[in-house]
């Protein structure tokens, strides 16, 4: 079978399978944070000892924070109704997808993740399912459910819920291209309070988004949005629903290219090639236009730029200024909400995610944010309106930003102060940059800080007798160890084989 995401540059299909089959299957693991190397450990871990914590718990739920990993847990649900672009594929084969927002969360916010596929495409079974793991989760990101049974079931499961549900394909959006609004705006000496916004595309994104904008400023009248059926019109027949309803304008049809003429900004949300360059040539003067379907977007950069010139584009793809990446919202939300101890992802918090994503645009650029994308120097202007995704300031702008807004909007279960928040999280992404860096993976086995080798054959000698070491600790433990910094046992272990031979 052909691959679907198959273009010039991109990892081939089989590329892509190898990668998830070779080794250890999947992309994620569970790793022991405490000792387990001997039998007092194994008795603190596990009975009688463990029996402690539970009976602290049971006279005090919220203890779960403290003696478990609970606040720092996430489940990431799907049930493959709305996987990328593949559809409604079913939840076995989400798995994988939901997996690689696993890695994503852990990569750029330290957050553990379990993802849970819910065979359950009927709206109740799915609720129950996720309510009942309230116990085990700090905050549930709903990920790839269709819409608007998405929108039924967040505002339930928030509603019943005492930890943030975020539902990420529209939120995340919404976040990010808020803040590429604001700071568009900025450069084109436009107001939000005076824009007319065009949504190509009326799904959950595109409803979520034009009620981020409204948040913002944009007049809710000055919004449009159209589908495959052209216009979203009072008394429309075609594919209504009481979400997209709230944007309907005027009470007859009208065509994209009717609907776009005048427009200072517009939002693609749906597929490749919708947007013409007829189209733009008719938009208002210095236009906005993210056009994010992916892999190829509603109109190419370079076509649209041929016929506007002053037009300021976002897409959603890396070879192109101004990436509108969901992975510069949802692990710093969630690191700012999991802190405090949210009770929910509210408005207040992602308005501050999009004002801080915006401000760190305006930010000068460090070196090291040039360097990891071959020295390209970014400043802020047309090319680069919100950071990039490797951009290691992001945690630390966004998850303060919506700490603080938590604490303000009274979902807060504790406080902290933003400046020391800031500067601890800092702290520990640089620990977790270093970890990163210096750790050496093999089938498994991490080992912090690897020796440098005289030669390839003292390298090779090393690495097969931690391989050695990772088999003897899947037989003891019934899993591989990790050899980590601040495992002294592990550390030792790792030293003695190092020395062992020379």
């Amino acid at each position: 079978m052909a691959s679907t995401f198959e273009t010039k540059g991109r990892p081939s299909r089989q590329d892509a399978l190898d990668y998830h089959s070779s080794g250890r299957k999947g992309k994620i693991e569970i790793v022991a944070t405490k000792p387990v190397a001997t039998s007092r450990d194994l008795s603190l871990a596990y009975s009688p000892g463990v029996a402690e914590p539970c009976l602290e718990i049971a006279q005090d739920p919220d203890l779960s924070y403290q003696y478990t990993a609970r606040g720092n847990l996430v489940a990431v649900i799907s049930n493959g109704t709305a996987v990328l672009g593949l559809g409604d594929i079913g939840a076995y084969a989400s798995k994988p997808v939901m997996e690689g927002k696993a890695v994503l969360f852990k990569k750029f916010a330290d957050i553990d993740v379990f993802d849970v596929e819910v065979d359950a495409r009927d709206i109740d079974t799915f609720c129950k399912v996720v309510k009942a793991l309230e116990p085990t989760f700090g905050g549930v990101n709903l990920e790839d459910v269709k819409s608007p049974e998405c929108f039924i079931i967040e505002r339930r499961l928030r509603s019943e819920m005492q930890i943030p549900v975020f539902h990420d394909d529209q939120h995340g959006t919404a976040i990010i291209t808020g803040a590429a609004l604001i700071n568009a705006l900025e450069l084109t000496g436009k107001r939000l309070a005076d824009v007319k916004v065009v949504f190509v595309g009326a799904g959950a994104a595109a409803v979520t988004c034009a009620e981020q904008y409204v948040k913002l400023g944009v007049p809710r009248e000055h919004i449009f949005m159209c589908d495959k059926f052209g216009l979203v019109y009072r008394g429309r027949p075609e594919d209504m629903d009481e979400w997209k309803g709230v944007f309907a304008q005027g009470k007859q049809p009208r065509t994209l290219a009717e609907v776009i003429k005048g427009a200072d900004v517009v939002v693609g949300l749906s597929t490749k090639g919708v947007i013409s360059k007829e189209m733009v040539a008719t938009l208002a003067p210095n236009p906005i236009l993210f056009a994010l379907a992916n892999p190829v977007p509603e109109i190419l950069p370079e076509e649209a730029q041929s016929v506007r010139s002053d037009i300021i584009m976002a897409t959603g793809r890396s070879d192109y200024p101004n990436q509108v990446n969901n992975v510069l919202g949802f692990p710093g939300i969630f690191r700012g909400a999991l802190d405090v101890r949210a009770k929910a992802i509210n408005d207040e918090m992602k308005l501050a995610a999009s004002r801080a994503l915006a401000e760190l645009a305006r930010q000068d650029v460090p070196e090291s944010v040039s360097a990891a994308y071959g020295g390209q120097v970014f400043s802020f202007g047309r090319d680069y309106i919100i950071p990039k995704p490797f951009d290691p300031r992001v945690l630390t702008a966004v998850a303060p930003a919506v700490a603080e807004a938590a604490i303000e909007s009274g979902v807060a279960r504790v406080r902290v102060d933003r400046a020391t928040y800031a500067e601890t999280l800092r702290r520990r992404g640089l620990a977790l940059g270093a970890s990163l860096e210096n750790t050496l993976v093999i089938g498994g086995a991490g080992y912090l800080n690897p020796p440098r080798f005289p030669n390839e054959p003292a390298r090779h000698k090393l690495l097969d007798l931690l391989g050695d070491l990772a088999m003897l600790g899947r037989d003891i433990q019934g899993h591989i160890i990790a050899v980590r910094a601040g495992h002294s046992l592990h550390v030792a272990l790792a030293r003695a084989l190092r020395d062992r031979e020379g």
